[in-house]
């Protein structure tokens, strides 16, 4: 079964023991939470699709946070033409890894 989570804005296609890398989840390492923000739920065949309206009632996801790391750099040119002016800046996310443990629907 597969199923589309809203999770801090983002939207992500899920299946169950899928690991997904999102934005830093203020849940500590190791520890379980629910996802209720469930926009659809189908199968591999798309027989049985339960579209919401804007959320399944009664539908979540189970994930587990398995670690919180630094993402890629993000890289930031700032710059002005004929000022000679240019400014180079960067960051890295935190990110946190997330495996799917259960749909329930």
């Amino acid at each position: 079964m597969y199923a589309v989570i809203e999770l801090q804005g983002h939207q992500y296609i899920v299946q169950e023991g899928n690991e997904i890398t999102v934005d830093k989840v203020d849940t500590d390492q190791g520890k379980k939470f629910d996802c209720e923000k469930v926009l659809l739920t189908f199968t591999e065949d798309a027989k049985t699709v339960q579209l919401g309206k804007p959320f399944v009632k009664g539908a979540k996801v189970t994930c587990e946070v398995l670690e919180t790391k630094k993402g890629e750099k993000v890289h930031i040119l700032k710059f002005r033409r004929k000022n000679r002016y240019q400014r180079n800046l960067g960051f890295r996310p935190t990110q946190s890894v997330l495996k799917i443990k259960k749909i329930s629907a």
